[in-house]
């Protein structure tokens, strides 16, 4: 290193990019504790050490760098300290910067861990060294890029893999995520269904199905969000196909879903996409469909100028008539007045007297003992086989460790195993809350067959919230509603079906009693208790409902507990 005369002050400047291009570099703390050496060992005055956390690929994006500029035009020093030259710049207007000012000779030292850049070089080692590095950048966009490109073409996504897969380092892939891949699909299929909404599926997924985001270094591991899972349901992704900068590629990871699928809950959502405004809010939109043509059910509001000059407002609901694969002849439209009085008729088919719930309640508890005995056979059962599979996996870890196996086999047995883990941890979650979740279900089933109507003619009182709960009264009578010439048809849920074929009959019964009017007398009591036990054995009877078969009864129900207010159910319910 050469002396000058005159001593040089200094300001030590280290930084470290947060791009990729510099995650070998030397971090700014190693930077500066060889920097402080250095200038000890050269007795060099050092008036201030800066640090920056940023990319030098853009100019006037380091306000400390450009502090130390503003600093040596001043002239609080004359020289700067880094450890290399790519520290200083990576762009030519930096570069520009700091050979300007040497050539002025107001930066009389530009000092590196291995080589001094003085004036009376010429500036020209400095301006090719600067070259290099800004070349490099350059270089290494191009590359990257290209890269890139390559992947997708080749029918591999880059980044992060989205929920339900995994990035396979190894082999540059994308792979099934054994722990989330079935749940996702589980999203899907509910959305399918036409009985769920988005909202009512994440809710699901994260209160009932523990889901889980992946966990990384900083972030993840929590609930799925609602941004999320709508990012879910707009991914062409899962239908085999991956979207960049407006172009599409055939991927080769395996797909979720099929295009059809796609297409369907595209539709469902309302949406080509990314979701659009709504200027008007229906009820029951997405909720029905055309007996012809299948196509959805759409609102539509329209004004009317009365001869007293008056200005009304109709509501009526018609079919969207996308397809062209079949002629729909379906034109008449059904006034939203209409259409909700035949949805309460269809209510009232299925509506109890909440004398009823309470003694189905009581049914119900009786037949959870039976269900509970059973599933703690089910729950060792199962739970057996997750420890052998477990040990099977640890035997296969082992056999790759004493190289019995080679990578490859050991890649595909692993992934299978792990899978099979994944789906019987599932198993025991299942199992583990199956007696009181049937039971939850069931008793909600009861609930909404006794308040459903009242809640549904009350919720014209209730403005944005009241269309919310008509539409989870609606899909939670059973499958998606279909319109044939302006008439409402509804094939029920199994277990409503239920109660309707075993309960009219008794209801006429007990009514005819009149528990309410007539004085209570001892053959009145045994007809009662007679009505009471008719009821009871129907219930044992029945065939015990499904989860996915009475979920939608169950946030119906949910819905009028929130919505009508907890104590519009009996202290046995709660």
């Amino acid at each position: 290193m050469n002396q000058p005369t005159t001593k040089i002050k200094y300001f030590i400047y280290a930084r470290k990019s947060s791009e990729s291009e510099d995650r070998q570099v030397q971090s700014i703390d190693d930077q500066v504790n060889r920097l402080k050496k250095f200038a000890s060992d050269f007795n060099l005055d050092i008036k201030k050490t800066y640090t920056e956390a940023k990319s030098a690929k853009k100019p006037n994006n380091r306000p400390l760098f450009d502090e130390v500029i503003q600093r040596i035009e001043d002239g609080e020093a004359n020289g700067i300290l880094c450890w290399q030259i790519n520290r200083l710049s990576r762009n030519p207007i930096d570069s520009g910067k700091l050979s300007w000012l040497l050539q002025r000779g107001v930066l009389k030292s530009i000092q590196t861990i291995d080589r001094q850049y003085l004036p009376e070089d010429n500036v020209l080692i400095f301006s090719v060294e600067s070259g290099v590095a800004n070349q490099y950048i350059l270089d290494l966009s191009k590359n990257t890029k290209r890269g890139l490109q390559s992947k997708l073409e080749k029918g591999w996504q880059n980044g992060v893999a989205p929920l339900g897969y995994l990035n396979d380092k190894e082999n540059k892939t994308i792979i099934k995520d054994p722990e989330r891949f079935n749940l996702v699909r589980k999203m899907w299929d509910l959305m399918l269904t036409g009985n769920h909404t988005p909202p009512k599926i994440l809710d699901i997924a994260n209160k009932e199905w523990g889901f889980r985001t992946r966990k990384f270094k900083r972030i993840g591991g929590n609930e799925l969000s609602k941004s999320g899972i709508y990012k879910i349901f707009t991914s062409l992704f899962y239908a085999g196909t991956i979207e960049n900068s407006g172009l599409k590629y055939e991927g080769q990871h395996e797909r979720m879903i099929t295009l059809e699928e796609y297409d369907r809950v595209q539709m469902l959502l309302g949406r080509k996409g990314k979701p659009r405004p709504k200027h008007h809010e229906f009820a029951f939109t997405g909720s029905m469909r055309c007996g012809v043509c299948n196509c959805l059910y759409t609102a539509e509001t329209k004004k009317k100028l009365l001869k007293s000059g008056e200005i009304r407002e109709h509501t009526y609901y018609h079919c969207t008539r996308k397809t062209t694969k079949i002629k729909c002849n379906q034109r008449k439209n059904i006034p939203v007045d209409d259409l909700e009085v035949a949805i309460e008729k269809e209510i009232e088919k299925y509506t109890i007297l909440p004398e009823f719930l309470q003694w189905a309640l009581e049914g119900l508890n009786k037949k959870n003992d039976t269900e509970i005995e059973d599933r703690t056979k089910v729950y060792e059962m199962r739970h057996k086989n997750l420890v052998e599979t477990q040990k099977e996996l640890d035997e296969l870890t082992k056999m790759r460790y004493r190289q019995l196996i080679d990578d490859e086999t050991f890649i595909k047995e692993k992934n299978i195993l792990q899978s099979k883990i994944a789906q019987s941890k599932e198993n025991l979650r299942e199992t583990e809350t199956r007696a009181d979740k049937w039971l939850e279900l069931t008793e909600k089933t009861f609930a909404f067959a006794t308040y459903a109507r009242a809640a549904f003619l009350r919720a014209n009182k209730m403005g944005k919230a009241g269309l919310e709960l008509k539409k989870e009264i609606l899909l939670a009578l059973g499958k998606t509603p279909i319109i044939t010439n302006q008439k409402l048809l509804i094939e029920p849920n199994e277990w409503f079906a239920e109660i309707q074929n075993g309960y009219p009959a008794l209801e006429k019964k007990y009514l005819r009693l009149e528990p309410t009017k007539m004085p209570m007398n001892k053959a009145k009591t045994e007809a009662l208790a007679s009505v009471r036990a008719h009821w009871l054995r129907h219930l044992d009877s029945n065939q015990e409902p499904t989860p996915y078969a009475c979920s939608t009864v169950a946030n119906g129900a949910d819905y009028i507990i929130a919505r009508e207010g907890r104590e519009a159910l009996p202290p046995s319910y709660l």
